[in-house]
């Protein structure tokens, strides 16, 4: 058991995105302060939003995060869409589901492969693992080769991978061509076998924290990161729509991040919360090729959230080979609107849990209040519960040991703090 007082600070963390730090004060073999700070997080796009246009704000909050951009970009339209009314086409909607698989394939292999994977195998990081040794070679290469695909998906849909030109409110400015779309399915099959691997490689981890906690995502019967509905494993359902009015926002004074709970409890968003909750929506081919990883679901252990992600890789996947076999496009123009005073809200599930956009705007489409509840926001105080638990069960680690333990654990969250590329400043007082 570590007596007395010390100071530890790790200044360049990395394999995160963005900025955090964390506080950690022990005395007599008791925490009595642990605080996880997000001091980048608040960058005002609510504030810069008012007064704008509403037709120029799905590009603009798409520039909150690099990594995130389309799903930010998606919830954007939908909310505008919800105020104005406006029912897309199925072309549309299968085109922007296609957008997220596309997201969510390359988001998710970023965070497994580069910012986890070395956690399992001891190294620094994904460029420690040695070229001579097969196993470590192959999983290098895998990374790169599946987020290439997730990359082609997302530019083909949606015109680039990043910061997509082609959705719109009501439809797409431009659309794919067709005959690509064989293309397409082959890439995505050749790299069905990477990614059963780095499921089965997670299945097999041994890291573990339990927590009794809230879950909650988006759910559809097919297991649509663009559902309607807000479930939690209390099994209540609310109209996402609605979702803000469930959510409380608390003041965190050490964090710009806003943080909140779930009719006043600690809750979870991510993959390991729609894993629990929709698992029986996964597409059928990826029920057959990892069953016995996804019997690992309902589960508490926050480190799981790393193999539901790898889950969900696959089932994007199988996802989008399924769309694109039956998907012949239609030359078809955005659904034409009339601007309108109006009120709407935009709910998808990001790589890294549900997101929130709702906006108000005048006549002439003038936004009048925005308001924007992105998921490490809603995970903070479950994250700082996690660390605090953590800490106050192994005070007895030696002091490198425990700060390397915390950042796995925090890693296990994927939080996305801003675009920067580090993460955590720990200080153990």
């Amino acid at each position: 058991m570590h007596q007395g007082n010390f100071d530890l600070t790790l200044d360049q963390i990395t394999k995160i995105e963005g900025h955090a730090a964390l506080t950690l004060k022990v005395k007599n073999g008791t925490v009595e302060k642990c605080t996880f700070e997000i001091p980048e997080y608040k960058r005002f796009y609510t504030q810069a939003v008012r007064g704008k246009n509403v037709t120029a704000i799905p590009q603009m909050v798409s520039r909150i995060c690099g990594t995130c951009s389309n799903a930010h970009l998606l919830c954007s339209i939908n909310a505008i869409e919800d105020a104005l009314n406006i029912t897309i086409t199925e072309q549309t909607y299968k085109l922007r589901r296609l957008l997220n698989n596309g997201l969510i394939i390359r988001d998710h292999a970023l965070h497994l492969y580069v910012f986890v994977l070395p956690d399992l195998y001891n190294r620094d990081s994904l460029l420690e693992f040695d070229e001579d040794i097969e196993e470590e070679h192959e999983l290098v290469h895998d990374a790169f080769a599946i987020k290439e695909v997730g990359n082609l998906l997302a530019k083909w849909s949606g015109g680039r991978s990043v910061h997509a030109p082609a959705p719109t409110i009501g439809g797409f400015l431009m659309l794919p061509k067709n005959g690509e779309q064989e293309k397409l399915i082959l890439k995505l099959e050749l790299i069905r076998d990477k990614v059963i691997k780095i499921i089965k490689i997670f299945e097999k981890c041994n890291f573990e924290i339990t927590e009794d906690i809230l879950f909650s995502a988006l759910q559809d019967d097919d297991y649509d990161f663009l559902g309607k509905t807000i479930i939690t494993h209390e099994n209540a359902c609310v109209p996402a729509r609605n979702y803000a009015d469930h959510l409380e926002h608390v003041v965190k004074p050490y964090s710009q991040g806003s943080a909140y709970t779930y009719e006043g409890k600690t809750f979870m968003v991510g993959a390991l919360s729609r894993m629990n909750l929709s698992k029986e929506g996964i597409h059928q081919n990826t029920k057959d090729a990892a069953a016995s990883a996804l019997n690992m679901f309902p589960s508490q252990n926050i480190f799981h959230n790393n193999l539901a992600q790898a889950l969900e890789i696959l089932h994007c996947l199988d996802d989008s080979i399924d769309i694109l076999k039956k998907l012949e496009i239609k030359d078809e123009k955005p659904i034409p609107y009339t601007m309108k005073a109006g009120m709407g809200t935009g709910v998808i599930e990001a790589p890294r849990g549900t997101l929130y956009h709702r906006y108000s705007f005048d006549d002439n489409g003038m936004i009048i209040n925005g308001d924007i509840i992105v998921p490490t926001g809603q995970n903070q105080i479950c994250i700082e519960k996690s660390l605090w638990d953590f800490a106050q069960k192994n005070l007895d680690l030696p002091k490198e040991e425990l700060s390397h333990e915390m950042e796995k654990l925090v890693r296990a969250y994927d939080p996305c703090m801003s675009c920067a590329s580090h993460f955590l400043k720990l200080k153990i007082e």
